[in-house]
């Protein structure tokens, strides 16, 4: 297929790649800085531009994988002169219909993504969604030339799964961030220490549910430990509402 990139963010950069190596072509990229659209588009072989008004009219898809909350204003200006063109947006928690074009739909893959390091994305699950069953199966096929897994779902059941997922990856790599903030502040140990914790805590997902993987002194109710561990915290109290509050939702999890 010939791809137009509106974006070349995170999210952008791991998905035009894994789309190029599918052999797809990308016809051009557009950023809002050069930096970052000529960066992509040199490792994708195409032209760039920063301005939205130059991007090419005709391709067989359009990804717009912009911040949501740019997504209506680059949807308007592109808009003029490419009606009839399928355009399709990446975020998970906006809505099909945040984009004004009679051709229209999403390719969300769920997973973090980072420029500097690439994914492997014939692992992540992708969601496909559009207004029109002949542009739907066209998103199918184009998703899994890139993912071996991919699933059909609504813009209502897509913000619940992306909230699970703000669950499993936000918040869970905050919960590394304020662990790795301990470790220094006391010892200056290394985070590298906490690495085969996570890996098993993870690995266990594989052959159990989260539910029955779960350890530790709040499934025991162990107030002993939990008392010492909020003592701890006293200096930093929003950080003592965290563990109470984590600490009461493992527990009635659990019962």
């Amino acid at each position: 297929m010939k791809i137009v990139l509106i974006g070349a963010g995170n999210l952008a950069t791991n998905l035009g790649k894994a789309l190029y190596r599918a052999g797809h072509e990308i016809v051009q990229v557009y950023s809002r800085t050069e930096e970052g659209a000529s960066a992509l588009a040199d490792v994708l072989k195409c032209t760039y531009t920063t301005d939205l008004e130059e991007v090419v009219r005709n391709a067989d898809v359009f990804i717009v994988a912009v911040k949501d909350i740019a997504l209506p204003t680059v949807a308007s200006i592109l808009r003029t002169g490419r009606e009839g063109q399928l355009f399709i947006h990446t975020a998970g928690s906006m809505p099909m219909d945040i984009l004004s074009f009679q051709r229209r739909g999403v390719f969300y893959p769920m997973q973090t993504f980072s420029k500097n390091k690439e994914v492997d994305f014939s692992v992540i699950p992708c969601f496909v969604e559009a207004n029109d069953e002949k542009d739907l199966q066209c998103l199918k096929a184009l998703a899994l030339t890139v993912s071996d897994t991919v699933y059909e779902l609504d813009s209502e059941n897509r913000k619940y799964l992306h909230l699970a997922a703000v669950f499993c990856c936000n918040f869970a790599n905050h919960c590394f961030s304020l662990g790795a903030e301990l470790l220094k502040k006391h010892g200056d140990i290394p985070f590298s220490v906490m690495l085969p914790l996570i890996d098993e805590t993870a690995a266990k997902l594989y052959s159990m549910s989260p539910r029955e993987a779960q350890t530790g002194p709040a499934v025991r109710w162990d107030t002993n430990v939990m008392d010492k561990h909020l003592q701890l915290l006293a200096e930093t109290p929003e950080w003592q509402k965290i563990y109470e509050l984590f600490s009461k939702s493992i527990h009635d999890d659990q019962l």
